[in-house]
């Protein structure tokens, strides 16, 4: 399946609401720190309902960590800078889906670190400045779990 990676989220209930996420679709959850909340904060238990047990979450101390982690993996940043949209990737399972935090998006450091042709946005109306973090990862782990077609859901 797929890695969403959040850097340095700010938002306890975004968080909840994305663990709740990974844990319906197979995607696994990583966090890089520093984090805006504490994990036990009351706001990101609600968001993620009894859900939060299911997701498989691992912690990093900041982003060269993460990027040892993933070593191997194709890490795709999605930014208002991409120079693509989210849909024209072609994703692979093991890809790494890599959002920033809520108030600065990503770091000029992982800028940096990424090749361009890496950097996707999801289209929006001109003038707008960016979605919801929680709403930004469904829709991108979405159409990356799309493209396998749904492998391992349940047939419907």
């Amino acid at each position: 399946m797929f890695e969403v990676a959040l850097f340095e989220p700010r938002m306890a209930p975004n968080t909840g609401n994305i663990m709740r996420l990974v844990a319906n679709n197979g995607c696994r959850l990583h966090l890089i720190e520093p984090l805006g909340f504490d994990l036990e904060e009351k706001k990101l238990r609600r968001a993620g309902l009894d859900y939060r047990d299911l997701a498989n979450v691992t912690r990093h101390a900041d982003f060269a960590a993460f990027q040892q982690a993933m070593q191997g993996r194709r890490i795709w940043a999605i930014t208002t800078r991409g120079t693509r949209a989210h849909s024209e990737a072609d994703f692979a399972a093991g890809d790494v889906l890599l959002f920033g935090s809520e108030t600065a998006g990503l770091s000029a450091e992982v800028h940096q670190a990424l090749p361009e042709k890496q950097k996707l946005r999801i289209p929006m109306q001109p003038n707008n400045r960016s979605l919801n973090l929680s709403n930004a990862v469904a829709i991108v782990s979405y159409e990356a779990w799309r493209q396998q077609n749904y492998a391992g859901a349940l047939e419907v």
